[in-house]
């Protein structure tokens, strides 16, 4: 009998997608697990991509997207994040996930080895072993107020180190890096000559800190990850984009074509019609996660339940070590189960995602809660709810623990999502 590849099976299952496949067996769910905005998309990026199906543009695109999109990119990362290495570096990619993809196969050989933070995105820890590379976790801890510490850093590196992967803003913590912290990466990075891999998928979602581009700081040897998903409400779209550093950049097109060739011509439409259009839904957008998130940790302080305070992205890390007993991955289908709650499971902890839109029913995201600039009874009620089920299943709160990866999947100790959007 033939043997699947031992690369595949060294890929580790996602804790969250656990829960949220198990969340989807159940009935009347608060589900707070998965970053899905239900924010509605605007209305002249749906039309752009209508038109793209009824006039029947449906065919092959060029392996790194249209060319009017690549240019609208190119304009943004030069006015946005000061990046001006312009459209030949700029790739569109099936959604941020592929583009993470493509950035460790055109820097990883098997037997490599790449620097992740911990606590971070799961994929991170995922996505490396399929191209045989092996996730080195990096530390981020309360005292370090959870940024990298090069010293640490420097202490991992090895003969076989070759990426160094950063993400700011971060998922699951929200943490953004100043910009002195965005150098002293980059320095560390050109000392031990990596690849940098920058995630800066949250790039627009920051409240009260301004967004320190990598890509920006070092466009030598940074490979830019980006999505139009959490910025537009495209998620399902599959729209993301990598920009690569003069080297990569003539291998992307061969290594996109032995994967899915191109992205579908419609979507790809519809996110030029995203990024040049009006940008009033995005600011509405982040106005509301940060009026969320504002009431999220009220209710929290209300109920004396530690927790990191975000300045960016859309996700509240909760410290659960006092209820969880060491195993956050059981406790969360535990509390699940028990209380039609649906959280991220870290090593620790848990986190809420705050991006949805208020409604008088439960929705499937923290999303569903706030309307005006007061907090609706909506959000309240629901916040309420799932806060109320969580301290049931504690009452000792402890201080924040300092994070570890669970079982490699690197989402650490304490995650709650919470997410939110405007109304229509």
């Amino acid at each position: 009998m033939p043997r699947p590849s031992p690369l595949a099976q060294s890929v580790p299952p996602s804790g969250i997608r656990r829960i949220f496949e198990l969340a989807q067996t159940l009935d009347d769910v608060i589900a707070l697990s998965v970053g899905e905005p239900e924010v509605a998309v605007a209305p002249h990026v749906l039309a752009a991509g209508a038109d793209a199906w009824e006039q029947d543009v449906t065919n092959y695109t060029a392996n790194s997207g249209i060319a009017p999109l690549r240019a609208a990119l190119a304009a943004k990362l030069a006015s946005f994040n000061g990046y001006t290495g312009g459209a030949d570096h700029v790739h569109v990619t099936a959604g941020g996930s592929q583009a993470l993809h493509l950035a460790m196969t055109l820097t990883l050989s098997p037997g490599d080895e790449i620097l992740i933070p911990d606590p971070g995105y799961s994929t991170f820890a995922m996505a490396p072993r399929l191209v045989g590379a092996v996730p080195v976790p990096y530390t981020l801890t309360v005292a370090d107020a959870f940024v990298p510490d090069v010293d640490r850093l420097d202490s991992l590196v090895t003969e076989r180190t070759r990426v160094l992967l950063v993400n700011s803003p971060s998922n699951p913590l929200g943490v953004v890096y100043p910009p002195e912290v965005v150098d002293a990466l980059v320095a560390f990075a050109r000392r031990h000559d990596l690849w940098i891999i920058s995630d800066e998928v949250y790039e627009y979602l920051t409240f009260g800190l301004p967004f320190t581009s990598v890509l920006a700081a070092a466009p030598e040897r940074t490979v830019g990850v980006f999505s139009l998903s959490k910025t537009y409400a495209l998620t399902g779209a599959r729209i993301g984009y990598l920009v690569t550093p003069p080297p990569l950049t003539p291998l992307f097109g061969p290594a996109n074509e032995a994967i899915v060739s191109c992205v579908n011509a419609p979507a790809q439409y519809a996110a030029l019609a995203a990024v040049t259009g009006p940008q009033d839904a995005v600011e509405a957008a982040r106005a509301t996660y940060a009026a969320n998130l504002a009431a999220a940790r009220e209710l929290l302080d209300a109920r004396g339940i530690p927790y990191l305070r975000s300045d960016g992205a859309f996700y509240l890390w909760i410290d659960v070590s006092h209820a969880s007993g060491g195993d956050v991955s059981s406790w969360a289908e535990r509390f699940l189960v028990a209380e039609r709650v649906a959280v991220a499971p870290g090593s620790a902890s848990i986190s809420l995602c705050l991006n949805m839109v208020p409604s008088g029913e439960r929705r499937n995201s923290i999303a569903a809660f706030l309307d005006t600039p007061c907090v609706s009874n909506v959000f309240a009620s629901e916040m309420s709810a799932a806060l109320r089920a969580l301290k049931s299943f504690d009452t000792k709160p402890s201080l924040m623990s300092v994070p570890r990866i669970n079982d490699g999947l690197g989402v650490g100790n304490q995650l709650f999502f919470l997410r939110a959007a405007p109304s229509p």
